[in-house]
C-alpha cells in the first residue's frame, strides 16, 4: 500500500467513527465559514468536537476517550479544571464579575511575572499574545522613532503576525525585512543596509509553530549584540518558550531582551496576553505623562484571567513542577525518536522540554527551509493512528505536554507511538 492509500483508508475509518463531529461541523458551517471560528484547529475531512476535559484527558461528542498530547497548543500547560485555578475563578465571581476599574489582583499579578522574569520591569496585559506583540511593535517603533521590523521566516507571533509560507495577506501593515532562522550572517547583512531604519528584531527563542526548532545560542546572543549596536530593540516572543524554565528560555541562555512578550498560560487557562521590559521603553505608557500612550482594552484586567493566572502562577506552577515536565518531556521526545530509529522510519520530534513537533524527514533542522523534504502525508498517517489509540495531538506534529502529564501519560503515549509506528513501519518508509 502507497503512503496516500493508507491515509485515505484512515480518512475514512476516521469518518464512519467520529459522526457526531461531522455533524457539528456541518450545523458550525451554517454561522460559520466552513464551521471554523480558529483555523488551526480545522483539518480534512472534518475536526474533531471536543466536550469536556479532565487533567490530562479529553472527551468528544462520540464518546471517545482520549489522552492530551496536544495542550491546547501550549496553552493548556495546567491541563484541564485544575482544582485551585477553578476555585479562584469561583471566588472571583462572588467578588463581581467586572468592577469597571483597577483590582488588586492584576498588581499581584504582575509581580508574580515580574518574579520570574526580571527583564520585564515594567508591563502592561492584553486579552492575547496577538495584541501583546502588535503592542510591542508599535512600543519600539515610538521609542526609537524608526519603522522597519526584522522578523524571521517561519515565525508566528499572533495571527496578524504570521511568517510562515512567505507569510500572510492579513498580516498588520509592518514594514518588516525577513531574515532565516538562525543564520547570523544574513541577519548582519540585514542591519549593515537597513540598520539606522530598524526598530527592533523580534524573535522567538524556538520557532514554535514554525515546526519547534530551538535557536543556537550563538545566534540569539549576536541579535543581541546588534540591537545594541544599531540602537534597535530586541524582542523576544516568550509566548510558547516561556515554559521551558521558570524565567522562560531568556533565563537558561542569560540574555536579557528590551521587549518580552507572554501569553497562553499566564492566565491559567484564561484569555491572557502581556507585553513589558525596560522601564525607560514602557513609561511612555504611564497615563500620568503629558505625552502618554493610550493602550485601551475593556478586558486588559479582567478579574476572571487575573484571578485564574494568579493561581495558576503561585499555587500551582512552582520552580520544581516546571524544571519536571520539562525533563519529562526531553525523555519522551528522546523516547519516540527511538521508536522512529528502531523502525528505520525517516522521521524525527524536534524541540525543547515539554514542545515538540514531528517532522517526516531526517537530517539537521536548523530553519523552515530544512523542513522543505518533509512528508506532511507521514504526519497526517500517524495522527489518525494514534486516535484510533487514544492519543490526541495536532495534526501538523505539534505535542505540548501538560502538568498532568505524567510519567505513566508518557508511558502510555510511547506503547501506542511504537504500536502505530510497528503497524505502518512499510508505508511509512516508503
Amino acid at each position: 500500500m502507497h503512503l496516500k492509500d493508507a491515509v485515505d483508508a484512515a480518512r475514512e475509518r476516521y469518518r464512519a467513527g467520529n459522526p457526531a463531529s461531522e455533524r457539528q461541523l456541518a450545523e458550525a458551517a451554517m454561522v460559520m465559514p466552513g464551521g471554523n471560528t480558529r483555523t488551526v484547529l480545522f483539518h480534512a475531512p472534518f475536526p474533531l468536537t471536543m466536550v469536556r476535559g479532565e487533567g490530562a484527558h479529553l472527551w468528544d461528542a462520540d464518546g471517545h476517550r482520549y489522552l492530551d498530547a496536544l495542550g491546547e497548543f501550549t496553552a493548556g500547560l495546567f491541563g484541564h479544571s485544575n482544582a485551585a485555578i477553578r476555585q479562584a475563578i469561583v471566588a472571583a465571581l462572588d467578588d463581581g464579575l467586572s468592577l469597571s476599574s483597577h483590582n488588586c489582583r492584576e498588581v499581584a499579578l504582575a509581580r508574580e511575572i515580574q518574579r520570574r522574569f526580571p527583564s520585564m520591569a515594567l508591563m502592561r496585559f492584553t486579552n492575547s499574545g496577538t495584541e501583546a506583540s502588535l503592542l510591542a511593535l508599535a512600543t519600539a517603533q515610538v521609542f526609537t522613532g524608526r519603522r522597519k521590523i526584522l522578523v524571521f521566516d517561519g515565525a508566528y507571533h499572533g495571527g496578524l503576525l504570521s511568517f510562515g509560507r512567505g507569510g500572510s495577506p492579513i498580516n498588520a501593515p509592518y514594514d518588516c525585512l525577513i531574515a532565516p532562522y538562525n543564520d547570523l550572517p544574513a541577519v548582519e547583512a540585514l542591519v549593515r543596509e537597513h540598520g539606522a531604519a530598524l526598530a527592533a528584531i523580534m524573535v522567538e527563542p524556538m520557532l514554535g509553530a514554525g515546526g519547534c526548532i530551538p535557536g543556537d545560542v550563538a545566534f540569539l546572543q549576536g541579535l543581541r549584540d546588534l540591537t545594541r549596536r544599531c540602537g534597535a530593540l530586541l524582542v523576544f516572543d516568550e509566548v510558547q518558550t516561556s515554559r521551558l524554565s521558570f524565567g522562560g528560555r531568556q533565563a537558561l541562555l542569560g540574555i536579557a531582551p528590551d521587549l518580552t512578550v507572554i501569553g497562553k498560560y499566564f492566565g491559567g487557562g484564561l484569555s491572557f496576553g502581556a507585553f513589558g521590559g525596560r522601564e525607560d521603553c514602557m513609561q511612555r505608557f504611564d497615563p500620568r505623562r503629558p505625552d502618554a500612550l493610550a493602550h485601551a482594552g475593556t478586558f486588559n484586567n479582567n478579574v476572571l484571567s487575573m484571578a485564574a493566572g494568579l493561581a495558576g502562577l503561585q499555587q500551582v506552577l512552582s520552580e520544581a513542577a516546571l524544571t519536571a515536565l520539562n525533563q519529562r518531556g526531553e525523555r519522551l521526545r528522546e523516547r519516540l525518536n527511538a521508536v522512529l530509529r528502531a523502525q528505520d522510519v525517516p522521521a524525527q520530534f524536534t524541540g525543547l522540554g515539554s514542545i515538540m513537533n514531528l517532522h517526516g524527514m531526517t537530517g539537521p533542522v536548523r530553519c523552515v527551509a530544512d523542513l522543505a523534504p518533509s512528508s506532511g502525508l507521514m504526519k497526517e498517517l500517524l495522527y489518525f493512528e494514534l486516535l484510533e489509540r487514544g492519543v490526541y495531538m495536532a495534526q501538523r506534529g505539534l505535542v505540548a505536554l501538560s502538568l498532568p502529564f505524567d510519567d505513566a501519560a508518557c508511558d502510555t503515549m510511547v506503547a501506542a507511538f511504537e504500536d502505530a509506528v510497528r503497524a505502518r513501519a512499510g508505508v511509512l518508509r516508503g
